[in-house]
């Protein structure tokens, strides 16, 4: 794995990744050394930011603890799942069954047998990127965005993109095809953290009708 790690202010360290994979795999390395001093660990596509408390981790200390940090598998530590509770009505699934040439049947049964994993958060407070941890290549569900996104996407609707899946937080535009919609709150101000997924949890989809 190469990582290069850059200052990021006067709070923070950037470290640069190959791809999503080399982020999940040092993330969870990261997170299972974490020592005092670290304030935040923030994934993304292809970076993590290590934001620290220099009084208690001088910057100079964090760098060397993230050279010293290898990469940990799947399932290497004790992971959080949360499970989503979904009805499989959204707009598009029609759509998405025939881009992918399996039936919708066979779509829900893909995206509920499917073991996600909440690689990082972005778009809206609450939004996270679920990468699947089922099988690559042919079996692995891929479907473009839609080409004219919505005006206003309900909150709750469970969606894909690209190998993405993941669960609008509230009402907002989206391109993003709609699959299904779930009663479950990913946000909320006054819980301690807000965000109900989040990067490196498990997430398990079940249908509900």
């Amino acid at each position: 794995m190469t990582a290069r790690i850059l200052p990021y202010g006067d709070h923070a360290l950037l470290v640069e990744l190959d791809g999503l994979d080399a982020v999940l795999a040092l993330f969870r390395g990261l997170e299972a050394s974490r020592p005092d001093g670290v304030v935040e660990l923030v994934p993304a596509a292809r970076t993590i930011a290590v934001v620290v408390e220099p009084r208690i981790l001088p910057l100079s200390a964090a760098r060397g603890w993230v050279e010293r940090t290898a990469p940990l598998p799947a399932g290497a530590v004790d992971e959080r799942v949360v499970e989503l509770d979904v009805r499989y009505d959204g707009d598009d699934l029609a759509e998405v069954a025939r881009l992918t040439g399996r039936t919708e049947a066979e779509v829900v049964a893909f995206h509920t047998g499917t073991p996600w994993r909440v690689a990082f958060g972005g778009f809206a407070p609450g939004f996270a990127y679920l990468v699947s941890d089922g099988p690559a290549g042919a079996d692995a569900l891929e479907v473009p965005r839609r080409a004219t996104p919505r005006t206003a996407v309900p909150p709750g609707s469970v969606g894909l993109a690209g190998t993405f899946s993941g669960v609008y937080p509230r009402s907002s535009p989206g391109g993003w095809q709609l699959i299904g919609r779930t009663h479950a709150t990913l946000w909320d101000e006054t819980a301690d953290p807000p965000a109900l997924l989040r990067p490196g949890a498990v997430v398990r989809f079940r249908e509900v009708r």
